[in-house]
């Protein structure tokens, strides 16, 4: 099979990737003592929780003890942890879950869920119409447009990664930008995928870094002493070339080695830490550019969680 296939492939089952979600009401915001019922969904890992406020707000408009509220008062949390919304579900999952990450199996193309994860499913969150914690999420508005805008910023950033001038993006048709959000909202790979390749394939641009975040619950940062809020999140960026001053292609062992040497100071095998991407352990042998190509988020990045071992 051909790189080219491979590629092909993990792109397809990465789009397919899902997890069940049971959203319940607040007991703040229900008019009623016992609870709603949930609103159940299996939802895309590289979707959004801001694409399903309209739904939340339509399902749950008839148990609000408020009955004029609207979908951008509508926030969702986990644990008590707000959930920012220009973070991928995938990302949110595997950061605050506590489901352990998939291992590599013997099949290169095969990743089953473990009995251990099906205990964190369906992942239960909770909407609120209330007390909006505005310090700690942007908040959306009814028409769509932030969500759109958080995206597009994203799409940029790791365009201008990609190849140092942001260009391919500026440059798209107004069809090719309304097709690409388009394709992520009704999670349609095949409005999706063609403007994404455009992306990614600039014509006579060769790729100058990659576009690569790693993500640490603070508990894993060195020397911090602040005070920090539940669940919030060290983010980690670097510029990450595509291959390495010997001309060897970038892998996620020598950059992460490089970004984060106390925690990973092995190129080739996790010692203290394990890189998670879609809820899979990362080989520290993968080439970062394929992994670009083949398993990017739909903002173009790879979002990575750190996960500390033992």
């Amino acid at each position: 099979m051909s790189s080219r296939d491979v590629t092909s492939r993990l792109r397809q089952t990465t789009w397919t990737g899902s997890i069940p979600l049971e959203i319940r009401l607040h007991k703040r915001d229900c008019r009623t003592y016992d609870e709603s019922d949930p609103y159940l969904v299996q939802f895309p890992r590289l979707s959004y929780l801001g694409l399903l406020i309209h739904k939340l707000s339509a399902f749950f408009s008839h148990s609000l003890i408020y009955p004029d509220v609207t979908p951008k008062d509508a926030w969702l949390s986990y644990e008590g942890v707000p959930l920012k919304w220009h973070h991928p579900v995938g990302l949110l999952y595997d950061l605050y879950s506590g489901a352990e990450p998939a291992h590599p199996p013997p099949s290169p193309h095969r990743l089953e869920t473990s009995e251990e994860e099906r205990q964190h499913l369906p992942w239960r969150l909770t909407v609120h119409f209330s007390d909006y914690p505005s310090e700690q999420i942007v908040r959306l508005d009814d028409q769509g447009k932030h969500l759109h805008d958080l995206f597009i910023h994203s799409v940029k950033e790791a365009d201008y990664l990609r190849t140092g001038t942001g260009r391919t993006v500026m440059f798209l048709s107004k069809e090719d930008s309304t097709q690409l959000w388009d394709g992520v909202k009704a999670h349609d790979f095949a409005l999706y995928n063609p403007i994404n390749q455009k992306l990614l394939n600039p014509q006579g641009v060769n790729l100058r870094h990659l576009p690569v975040r790693l993500y640490l619950p603070h508990a894993a940062s060195e020397h911090v002493q602040e005070e920090t809020a539940p669940g919030s999140l060290r983010v980690v960026q670097r510029l990450v070339t595509p291959n390495l001053s010997s001309r060897q292609p970038q892998t996620i062992g020598t950059a992460l080695n490089q970004i984060l040497p106390t925690l990973f100071p092995s190129r080739r095998s996790p010692l203290l830490a394990q890189a998670v991407l879609h809820g899979a352990v990362l080989p520290l042998s993968a080439s970062v550019e394929e992994l670009v190509r083949a398993t990017a988020y739909l903002d173009g990045w790879l979002h990575i969680a750190v996960v500390m071992m033992g």
